[in-house]
């Protein structure tokens, strides 16, 4: 490991599910500390896998997958440093927003008076203030997608990743959840990791961009780098002509 450890590191992950389906197939990929990443690909090319396996959420091999250098599969401390907003919203609808807020930061073991100013802090900072004693079930979806968001940045985690953050979201929400994001990035430093349909999106955000497809990155780096090697005057163009190759 590096003196500054990358904030994911995936070595050659392959991973095939009990019906026989194949995931990922050796897969590296390198999320530098500190960057704001975009990881593109089609439906089935193994992005969620990924995530989950960072996350503990699937099972992996142990030394595949590292948060911050630690082993994500026998290391406590990787989870404790990885915050994920899923791609299906899924919140207990029996606890009020701030309530759900307040044990996602207790089940991270934060105490009861820092989880709840910690969860008044980004009830406001999403604007869901006046919603913190609505069940989630009551809200709009797009406040259950912030409330997702807010309830994975609770315990402060190093690296926030977001699989597909704005689907469904309306245009106005979408570019206030970047203004966001981008400033959580800049003024607090948190590595990000961003699945996302909407190529747009990673170009408005992303440092660097990995391609994959069918289990594998077929290409990485900068957004420009992306574009002199595929051709094409917008990063959709070389994700196209990636996906095509």
């Amino acid at each position: 490991m590096s003196a500054t450890p990358a904030a994911l590191l995936v070595d050659r992950l392959t991973k095939v599910y009990a019906d026989g389906t194949h995931a990922l197939d050796a897969l590296e990929l390198r999320v530098p500390s500190g960057c704001f990443f975009g990881l593109l690909g089609p439906n089935g090319a193994g992005k969620t896998t990924v995530i989950n396996a960072a996350a503990g959420l699937v099972r992996a091999p142990a030394e595949k997958v590292y948060v911050f250098g630690h082993d994500a599969v026998r290391d406590p401390r990787a989870r404790l440093l990885l915050g994920l907003a899923p791609q299906e919203v899924h919140l207990d609808r029996f606890l009020s927003a701030r309530d759900l807020l307040v044990f996602h930061g207790r089940f991270f073991g934060m105490r009861r008076a820092d989880a709840t100013v910690r969860a008044d802090e980004l009830l406001t900072v999403f604007d869901l203030m006046g919603k913190a004693d609505t069940k989630p079930n009551r809200l709009s979806g797009g406040m259950r997608r912030r409330l997702l968001i807010a309830r994975a940045l609770v315990h402060r985690p190093r690296l926030l990743v977001l699989d597909e953050p704005t689907a469904g979201v309306d245009l106005v929400l979408r570019h206030e959840l970047w203004r966001y994001l981008r400033r959580l990035h800049a003024t607090e430093g948190v590595s990000v990791l961003l699945t996302t349909h909407y190529i747009e999106e990673a170009e408005a955000l992303c440092e660097r961009v990995a391609f994959i497809r069918d289990g594998q990155i077929v290409a990485e780096g900068s957004i420009a780098e992306l574009r002199d090697c595929f051709g094409g005057e917008r990063l959709e163009d070389a994700y196209m002509e990636a996906m095509q190759t």
